[in-house]
């Protein structure tokens, strides 16, 4: 078989000159001996304890790869123990919260997620340091992750309890029903102005011109809306959480038994009906059926001082 020429180009002369086999095999035979070697210095040199230091590099990158992690590690650990103090002032903050809903703080330990007693160790690595590091960043991650969870279960009911009030406050009667004057001591036991007996007056007496009007002091729905002995006309409001106004003595219902209330509106007007001596509006809180004194009620009680120098010619 005829060996197949190789050739190369010459610059001096101009020309392309055949290559000797021979020379190729040497240029072959040295890259061999090259490679092998550098194999046997690098398997010597192993066995013989890095004195080339061949591993030097490695060592060197990895020594700073290290020392990245581990000073990453420690800025995290600083984080998170920035993040837990502003979680505790978040606690303080929501226990604040939590009196303004009418609710009972939640206590220290509570607060903590309950994280105490023995805490497990894991070892993540053979450098102490790193596995120092590590597990301190999963325990204050545990820990904050617990009070992350109680926070947000406070603040859930706080939000649910001040919707909850605030529905409630607007079912409560806080506001006078109708203009005029009513005397403070109207509450409680009298000498009835026409029975001559003395007897209980569960409301208090608001005394006006027949006509007045006269407003819801909260929502509700209408319960009842004519006429009853003594009372005369009389409208009755149920404001749901166990409460309930009365208005007697009146000339005009303006609502139907049935119809939902909104607090100011007209619902009424005052008149002279029933067992009365003049023109007024007798007004009833009751809590669970049970009659309570009005004034207590009024959010807004400026004209204490007015009903103390007005004089009341009207009961029932």
């Amino acid at each position: 078989m005829a060996r197949l020429p190789l050739y190369r180009y010459s610059p001096q002369s101009v020309e392309f000159k055949e290559i000797r086999w021979g020379r190729i095999k040497l240029i072959i035979l040295g890259i061999v001996l090259g490679f092998c070697l550098i194999t046997a210095s690098v398997i010597i040199n192993q066995y013989c304890g890095d004195f080339l230091r061949l591993s030097y590099l490695q060592q060197s990158a990895l020594a700073n790869e290290n020392k990245i992690l581990m000073d990453q590690l420690a800025y995290l650990n600083n984080r998170l123990e920035k993040d837990e103090k502003t979680l505790d002032k978040l606690g303080d903050q929501g226990n604040e919260l939590r009196l303004l809903a009418d609710l009972p703080k939640i206590n220290e330990e509570v607060q903590k997620a309950g994280l105490g007693g023995t805490e497990s160790r894991v070892d993540f690595s053979s450098s102490m340091k790193i596995n120092d590091l590590l597990n301190n960043l999963h325990a204050v991650l545990d820990k904050t992750e617990g009070e992350l969870h109680i926070q947000k279960t406070s603040y859930d009911v706080v939000e649910h309890t001040v919707e909850n009030n605030k529905d409630r406050f607007s079912h409560l009667p806080a506001i006078k029903p109708m203009e005029g004057y009513y005397s403070l001591q109207g509450f409680g036991m009298r000498l009835h102005p026409i029975l001559h007996i003395y007897r209980m007056h569960e409301g208090i007496d608001i005394s006006n011109m027949t006509g007045t009007p006269v407003y819801a002091s909260a929502d509700g729905t209408v319960d009842f809306a004519g006429h009853q002995t003594g009372f005369g006309i009389v409208l009755e409001i149920n404001h749901g959480y166990s409460l309930k106004t009365i208005y007697g003595h009146l000339s005009k219902i303006l609502v139907h038994e049935g119809q939902i209330i909104r607090r100011g509106q007209l619902i009424a007007r005052s008149g002279n009906t029933g067992l009365s001596s003049a023109p007024h509006l007798h007004y009833e809180v009751r809590l669970n059926g049970v009659a309570q004194n009005p004034i207590d009620y009024f959010f807004n009680n400026d004209d204490r001082k007015k009903s103390q120098k007005g004089s009341l010619s009207a009961s029932d």
